[in-house]
């Protein structure tokens, strides 16, 4: 008899222990979101672009936002270069001028597409002593890792057949590693492989991103390094 009342016990606290089990289960809080509504994240707010051309020591992304606000210019009209009403086809180069006049560019095939400007500065660095041959103060050599400002040319090298076309203030040109957008201020460019960029106007030349100006080697007036 007593065997009998001690397993009809055990019956019953097991009974009574899966229905407060079950119905914890059934009571407990979810994580998921309440019926008929969508978990979502805090919406993201972008800031709009920079409207003034940058100024000095303007971040590398702020820099590249202000160029990229520009509307792309066309770049195949931007493929030959014109010296007394001759024009040359550039193939894949691309050549382009200010519309002030200042700064004429063109990429240059035997330097990996590097941009190279001939720009008017009102101060260019001097030549220097051990420099021989025709010194160029304002040919200005960017390929990205560097920026050269003031080289001897014997030749007009990539400005032998002339210069190119105008870029349009407010128009941003893409091609290779670059992109380049003109102002009144002048010239701004940048490349992307690099995360460089320089400011080309007659005030002087302006690097931004990872340029710093170093020593430059004997034959060049001036030089900015990442």
């Amino acid at each position: 008899m007593r065997i009998a009342v001690m397993i009809a016990a055990s019956v019953l606290v097991a009974g009574c222990s899966q229905a407060v089990d079950e119905q914890a289960r059934q009571t407990a809080p979810t994580s998921s979101a309440p019926s008929g509504t969508t978990a979502t994240s805090a919406p993201r707010t972008t800031a709009p672009p920079p409207t003034a051309a940058p100024a000095p020591r303007t971040a590398i992304g702020e820099v590249i936002r202000w160029i990229e606000a520009a509307p792309p210019a066309e770049p195949g009209g931007f493929h030959t270069v014109s010296r007394e009403g001759t024009s040359t086809d550039l193939g894949e180069e691309v050549a382009f001028t200010t519309p002030a006049g200042t700064s004429k560019c063109v990429t240059d095939r035997r330097a990996e597409g590097a941009l190279t400007c001939l720009v008017d500065l009102a101060d260019p660095p001097p030549r220097p002593p051990e420099v021989y041959g025709e010194w160029k103060g304002g040919w200005v050599d960017f390929p990205g890792a560097t920026l050269d400002v003031g080289s001897a040319h014997a030749d007009p090298g990539p400005f032998s057949d002339g210069f190119g076309v105008e870029l349009p203030y407010d128009r941003a040109l893409n091609f290779g590693d670059y992109r380049c957008r003109t102002d009144p201020a002048g010239l701004f460019c940048v490349n992307y492989a690099h995360q460089s960029a320089a400011r080309f106007s007659d005030a002087g030349i302006e690097p931004f991103g990872c340029l710093r100006q170093v020593s430059p080697p004997p034959d060049i007036g001036a030089r900015f390094s990442c």
